[in-house]
């Protein structure tokens, strides 16, 4: 349950579902959502025409059954229905709980029995699994398109989403509560089962209001949102932020390398979030003559980025927990090369070693994070307040799990997840390091590095490496170039025992890499005929590179 906040705060007597409104009566014939499918036709809603959309299918929810603090599973792949749903929640008082579109059965009904949802709104091609693994629903709304393609064969669903939207009564606007939980997202549970992570109103408030503060978002902006909505810079960052700013989303159903300039010419888009993957996909495709974007978020502050690709690179860091980033660049302004950033002035950011004093300038430390619970950050682990409170220190301070280094003049440096750190014989690796030195690898695009247990050292080094090569002498070349670069630059037992390399990494999201897979695959190396180079761990990753 979510302490209510005694004292007032910027969002007191206002929430999620009172901003639409509001920017429906103020910029009601503005275009707010622009939806541009692979397939399908292109369609378009003006924040009016949204906001009753919400309000019809808010409706129909409403005379299905869905309460006041009910949970609703909204289980998509991009699409407008996923963000209709998503406010529809809002306006009810509901919560809406964001799932990941590829997870497995199994995962599904975890989230299912984890979240206690009554109802779910899915598509065509995930209505069969939702409707094996999650028995305990009292109904399941079915898009008419998988994100705007025509379904492979028709659906069994005794309801469609279009059916919550017809002939509904649009749910009317009730008091405003900032405080009453809006939505889940699930963490990727890469250290144990995943943990949902609630959200207040005033958590999705922050995240739109000092999203569009950070990224000096404006109301003429268009920002192509191309992450999946459900993980946090999609939803928060960028559509919340765009919302607040009242400017236009255009969405597509997922990133696509091959689709992405055409789409962004097209809408005229001014800005966007990137993730690192999505930028070295980039990197492969000319970048245009002309373009109107003028800034891109981004894990880091790139000055080759901003030349080649003519845009200001805004660096930032955040996590699901931290509604928005905690620490970030400024817009339109320098910063350190690979930098994430300086603290925002909306947190409290520490660095600590491992005995809980300050690392020095220059010097590796814990990432901690201050802020407001239910505010500035997540109001708790959903139905697990044994989780939430191992989660926070004696002084209040957010454990982020992250490694990273804080320098002379403010600004912050990724290092590695806390769990990224090997122990090898002994000693402590920080796999980012390995990984940094082979992509210096003439022909390496992507690298990961994952402990594999040994019997005496506790784990050692392996690195999966995506190239060109595949096969023969030609892979046998890359593996001996990527091994002798790192024993010229790492100690001896930082490099690493095993090269394998992979068509793909495997991807939880298209934003981060699945070490947990790797880790399994590394595993499974040990003591078999699997020599280096051989293998391949990359089925199955996120994204299209087109």
């Amino acid at each position: 349950m979510v302490t209510p906040v005694d004292d007032l705060t910027c969002f007191t007597g206002f929430d999620l579902a009172h901003l639409v409104d509001l920017q429906a009566r103020l910029r009601g014939a503005h275009p707010f959502l622009i939806w541009s499918p692979f397939e399908g036709e292109e369609r378009r809603w003006s924040y009016a025409e949204f906001a009753d959309a919400v309000a019809r299918v808010a409706g129909g929810m409403a005379r299905r059954g869905v309460r006041p603090r009910d949970r609703v599973i909204i289980h998509l792949d991009n699409c407008p229905e996923s963000l209709i749903a998503w406010f529809a929640c809002a306006r009810l008082g509901a919560t809406a709980v964001l799932t990941n579109a590829r997870a497995a059965g199994e995962e599904l009904a975890y989230f299912a029995a984890h979240s206690g949802a009554v109802a779910a709104v899915t598509q065509p091609r995930l209505f069969a699994t939702v409707q094996a693994y999650c028995p305990g629903l009292r109904w399941i709304a079915v898009t008419e398109t998988d994100n705007g393609a025509a379904p492979a064969h028709a659906s069994e669903a005794d309801l469609s989403f279009a059916a919550l939207l017809a002939g509904s009564d649009p749910a009317p606007l009730r008091p405003a509560d900032p405080m009453l939980p809006v939505g889940v997202q699930y963490t990727s549970g890469t250290t144990s089962r995943p943990k949902g992570v609630l959200y207040t109103h005033a958590n999705g408030l922050w995240g739109a209001k000092i999203g569009a503060l950070h990224a000096g978002l404006r109301d003429d902006d268009r920002f192509l949102i191309h992450l999946p909505l459900y993980h946090v810079i999609a939803l928060s960052y960028s559509l919340l932020a765009t919302l607040w700013a009242g400017g236009t989303a255009v969405l597509l159903p997922r990133f696509s390398a091959s689709r992405f300039w055409d789409a962004s010419i097209r809408h005229r888009c001014t800005w966007t979030s990137m993730v690192p993957f999505c930028v070295k996909a980039l990197g492969e495709h000319e970048v245009p003559a002309a373009h109107s974007y003028r800034a891109w978020g981004n894990a880091f502050w790139s000055p080759q980025l901003e030349q080649r690709y003519r845009v200001s690179i805004l660096g930032w860091w955040g996590m699901t927990e931290m509604v928005t980033h905690p620490i970030v660049g400024d817009p339109g302004k320098p910063g350190r090369a690979l930098a994430i950033g300086r603290p925002a002035p909306e947190y409290g950011v520490a660095v600590r070693r491992e005995d809980g004093t300050p690392a020095a300038p220059g010097e590796p430390g814990h990432l901690l994070i201050r802020g407001v619970r239910g505010l500035s950050i997540f109001a708790e682990y959903l139905d697990d307040p044994a989780a939430t409170a191992e989660s926070f220190d004696a002084d209040g301070f957010f454990r982020t799990g992250d490694i990273v280094t804080a320098h002379e003049d403010g600004f912050i440096q990724f290092g590695e997840r806390a769990k990224d750190v090997l122990k090898v014989g002994g000693e402590n690796v920080g796999a980012a390091e390995i990984e940094r030195v082979i992509m210096t690898v003439e022909g390496v695009r992507e690298a990961a590095v994952v402990g594999r247990s040994h019997p005496m050292l506790q784990e050692v080094p392996v690195a999966f490496v995506v190239t060109g090569a595949r096969g023969g002498v030609a892979e046998d070349a890359v593996i001996a170039r990527i091994l002798a670069v790192c024993r010229q630059a790492l100690a001896p037992f930082k490099v690493p025992r095993a090269v394998v390399l992979v068509d793909d990494l495997p991807r939880g999201t298209i934003e981060k890499v699945s070490k947990v897979t790797l880790r399994r695959h590394a595993d499974a190396m040990e003591g078999s005929a699997a020599a280096p180079g051989a293998g391949d761990a990359g089925q199955g990753a996120g994204g299209d590179r087109g």
